[in-house]
């Protein structure tokens, strides 16, 4: 297949199957993708997103063929994934970039993925965020080792695929409430616990921010999304996007399962600020009118610079921090 035909029909809004070689697919995705950059010269922030936008509407128009859970193009990979999610489907579409997405997972899954800090691998099952970049990560780290408050319980809101909640549990956490609206990320946890025998050190509840943990605790953990959703979010891009109205929700039930003495632990980004996706901070917004918490502590990290593999500009990065703020109560902090 001549990628240059698979590419005009894309654009003339046809669907276009692969037949031959899951290279003919790749090759296809790279010229598209080499297109859409040509076309957009403008570089900021927003616009590389509306160009990866335009990508993922025209790339997810390229299929592939699964029959009897296998590829049916030459030289595919093997991908563990179809057998595990369509178990009764003997044949079916599924777009390549999803495809992509099922391979990389699979190999995630089975290999594992190192964490900074931690001993053991996390395997993430299918459709679970897992952080890429790992200075946050380290940021909360040096926050535990100093921490010296109660470690009887703590609650990880979006608990994802439970980096935040092993890293507490190396720091000697005895109990540990985690929650997540994706299902797969309770899967993922639940799977990672049995292989470490640490079940019993943790109870998983899905559902939106605390679900149903009724647990108050002297510490609440939550690295949410840093950048305000301009378009309709779903899937994963609820770990990087939020609806306007997710942080006040948060502190607002928040209050209901913290400790008298007790700490909000919140992982953030100067992200969407220094790209302009948005001029407001949510926990400083907080801070300001919410009157229910106040400020005990404020940690930044630099983030690293973009890999040199990486062709958008990221030269905003050279201004990014990740941050972590803690947090008490109104009542419980001294003059």
């Amino acid at each position: 297949m001549d990628p240059r035909e698979a590419i005009e029909a894309l654009l003339a809004g046809f669907n276009v199957l692969i037949i031959d070689f899951y290279s003919t697919g790749l090759n296809v995705l790279q010229a598209l993708k080499r297109i859409i950059e040509e076309n957009q010269p403008d570089q900021s922030f927003n616009a590389q997103q509306r160009s990866r936008r335009l990508y993922q509407e025209l790339s997810n128009r390229l299929l592939l063929l699964i029959r009897n859970h296998r590829l049916i193009v030459r030289k595919a990979p093997e991908i563990g994934w179809f057998k595990i999610l369509y178990p009764e489907l003997d044949e079916f579409l599924l777009p390549f970039p999803q495809v992509q997405g099922l391979n990389s997972a699979w190999q995630w899954y089975e290999n594992g993925i190192a964490m900074p800090g931690l001993d053991r691998k996390i395997h993430p099952y299918y459709g679970t965020y897992f952080p890429t970049r790992f200075e946050h990560l380290k940021l909360f780290d040096k926050w535990l080792i100093q921490y010296k408050g109660e470690k009887k319980s703590a609650l990880d809101i979006g608990i994802g695929c439970g980096v935040l909640t092993f890293q507490m549990l190396k720091h000697g956490f005895e109990k540990i409430c985690g929650t997540d609206s994706n299902p797969n990320a309770i899967i993922s946890v639940n799977e990672d616990l049995k292989k470490n025998n640490l079940l019993s050190k943790i109870d998983l509840f899905h559902g939106d921010l605390f679900a149903d943990c009724d647990l108050k605790t002297e510490l609440i953990v939550f690295n949410p999304p840093w950048i305000p959703a301009s378009h309709s979010i779903e899937g994963l891009d609820k770990a990087i996007y939020y609806d306007e109205d997710l942080y006040p929700r948060f502190f607002a039930e928040a209050t209901k399962h913290l400790d008298a003495d007790g700490r909000l632990v919140i992982l953030f980004s100067n992200l969407a600020q220094i790209t302009k996706s948005s001029l407001t901070h949510p926990i400083q917004i907080e801070l300001a009118n919410g009157g229910r918490f106040k400020k005990e502590l404020f940690l930044q990290k630099k983030v690293g610079s973009a890999s040199k593999k990486t062709k958008r500009n990221q030269n905003w990065r050279e201004s990014e921090f990740v941050e972590l703020w803690v947090l008490k109560s109104v009542n419980t902090i001294k003059s």
